[in-house]
């Protein structure tokens, strides 16, 4: 079998490609050419952490199967390290071999932008021109490439982080992506949500991070960082605002809690979802209908998304050379 380092995947597998195989594998769930049990979550409540187990079966011309277990352990952050470990391990889906083992810390950012990518495709207006980020963590940059890779129009990026050397970091590492507008760091979002035309929100926050009212007509919004029902990015009267489109319906109501919590207040009922992510790449439900709705793709992630770029870095790096074969 194939180990695959994060090195090996962003050398296989540029943004761009990513976002195309994500749409893909989103249309194959929304068909239902895939099977994506809800995954089992382990908590470790003494480091406010959780370990998601993620199995999975795309099928169509080009099957994979496999699981990702990905831990998330915010509290890594005072201790210098990563707050997302993962791994992917990929079968043969003809015969159940084990194939490859992908690093899966920087897949799944990579997989987590890509559908934000493929949501702000066609859910944001074609002339927008200032992006804000909330977070200055693994997700953030991912988040920004993706939304830069699907609307080049965009020449002003806000960065909104709670201390000012992480977001520093990140616009310096925007810098180096060859991205040549203008970069500016806030610690408040009133300024930034302001001028806002696409917004993300890759935080670990439990509470709303903006008021309602700073969200200007013609937002579009991806959040993707709230992934409990106790957790929320977003507040209540916004989400009910907003047209909303999530990754899998069933996986949002399990454990999207700005979805949650908006329901529980009675702002919204499950009818308040319009789609999934694979209906709109699918063209049997519109995305954006005005210019001047706020639209709102709400991810909690799914297998899917980590089984398309997975098997796409597999097949390219076995192409380039990348990685190291083992027997086992």
């Amino acid at each position: 079998m194939r180990f695959l380092s994060a090195a090996d995947i962003a050398q296989a597998v540029p943004m761009s490609a990513a976002i195309d195989a994500v749409a893909q594998a989103f249309g194959m769930l929304a068909r239902g050419e895939a099977d994506i049990p809800l995954r089992t979550a382990i908590t470790t409540p003494a480091q406010a952490a959780t370990t998601f187990f993620m199995p999975g079966r795309l099928g169509g011309e080009n099957p994979a199967l496999g699981i990702k277990t990905v831990s998330v352990f915010p509290h890594n952050v005072y201790r210098a390290e990563p707050t997302i470990y993962a791994l992917v391990t990929l079968f043969d889906p003809a015969s159940g071999r084990p194939i490859a083992v992908l690093d899966g810390t920087y897949l799944t950012a990579l997989r987590t932008g890509a559908a934000s990518g493929v949501a702000t495709r066609l859910l944001a207006r074609e002339d927008v021109r200032t992006l804000v980020v909330f977070g200055a963590g693994a997700q953030a940059l991912p988040q920004l490439q993706a939304v830069l890779a699907v609307r080049p129009s965009i020449n002003n990026v806000w960065i909104v982080n709670r201390t000012r050397d992480r977001a520093t970091l990140l616009a310096a590492r925007l810098r180096g992506e060859g991205f040549r507008g203008d970069i500016r760091i806030a610690t408040d979002p009133t300024m930034p949500l302001a001028e806002a035309d696409v917004v993300c929100t890759a935080t670990s926050s439990p509470n709303p991070l903006f008021a309602a009212d700073l969200i200007r007509p013609g937002t579009h919004i991806n959040a993707v960082g709230a992934y409990r029902p106790d957790m929320a990015e977003l507040p209540p009267d916004l989400v009910a605002r907003s047209r909303v489109v999530v990754d899998q319906r069933h996986a949002a109501w399990s454990e999207a809690g700005d979805l949650i919590q908006a329901r529980a207040a009675g702002l919204i009922d499950e009818q308040h979802v319009i789609a999934e992510l694979g209906d709109l790449v699918n063209g049997t439900v519109p995305g954006r209908t005005t210019a001047d709705q706020i639209t709102l793709f709400k991810s909690v992630g799914n297998a899917v998304q980590d089984l398309a770029v997975a098997a796409l870095t597999l097949a390219q790096a076995t192409a380039l050379g990348l990685g190291v074969e083992v027997t086992i």
